[in-house]
């Protein structure tokens, strides 16, 4: 099976239970750190799949890893290849399908109750709700020909699914271990965030080990259904055997 591409940006927003899922199903990986420089993968094709995760930059910023990633997007969606984007991701991957992205209204950071769409409530497990870990500014469009799969109520488009594509404005991916990590670098960021989705490091960091529990078994289902698109090699019966 070709590994997976895994496009990460920032040291504290790796890709935490991702790599956790990933390896239990027993899907091959390689990461890469575009923004520190390293080439990105030369074909979509060479990978099962492509996940992009979060970032400190905004995708509107002119910089050139920014444009070859989404070169890379845009790619993997020509050729059919399962694209997964968490918040920066999410955002990179509405663009590359043509939707655009923008402020939010104010920032969205910390634990947020999130709705799920009747559309999206299988890939959730039934749930009509779900909380989730957040920390952005901008905001996607939904792109034409996608579904909304979650809603907030202080930013609209939490996600969306296209295809074999889910894009989201959330990081299912966090561990205790990379909040705690974030909120740590983050503490003059923090004094100068204000607004009804802004929590504090305290609120964020509050019933920690329960909240991660929680969103890793939400994360399960949702990386299921996005791994069941990626392209498995498949045995072939010859003379009457495997």
């Amino acid at each position: 099976m070709r590994p997976v591409a895994i496009l990460q940006h920032e040291a504290s927003q790796g890709p935490g239970y991702l790599l956790d899922f990933l390896q239990q199903q027993d899907i091959p990986f390689q990461i890469f750190h575009p923004a520190q420089g390293q080439d990105l993968p030369l074909r979509a094709s060479d990978h099962s799949g492509l996940v992009v995760l979060g970032s400190n930059h905004s995708v509107n910023e002119d910089l050139p890893w920014i444009a070859q990633e989404m070169a890379l997007l845009q790619a993997a969606l020509s050729r059919d290849v399962p694209v997964l984007g968490h918040c920066f991701g999410g955002q990179l991957l509405a663009r590359a399908m043509g939707a655009q992205v923008h402020r939010n209204a104010w920032p969205n950071i910390g634990w947020a109750r999130l709705a799920v769409t009747p559309a999206a409530r299988a890939m959730f497990g039934g749930a009509t709700h779900a909380s989730l870990f957040n920390w952005h500014y901008d905001t996607f469009e939904i792109p034409r020909g996608a579904a909304r799969t979650l809603f907030g109520m202080h930013c609209l488009n939490k996600g969306f699914a296209h295809g074999k594509h889910l894009g989201f404005q959330s990081h299912l991916e966090v561990t205790e271990a990379s909040v705690r990590a974030w909120c740590e670098e983050s503490r003059q960021e923090l004094t100068l965030a204000h607004g009804p989705a802004v929590q504090t490091e305290a609120q964020m960091l509050q019933g920690l080990r329960e909240r991660t529990a929680e969103l890793h078994r939400v994360a399960r289902g949702v990386y299921r259904e996005w791994a069941a698109g990626l392209c498995r090699p498949t045995l072939v019966q010859l003379h009457g055997g495997w």
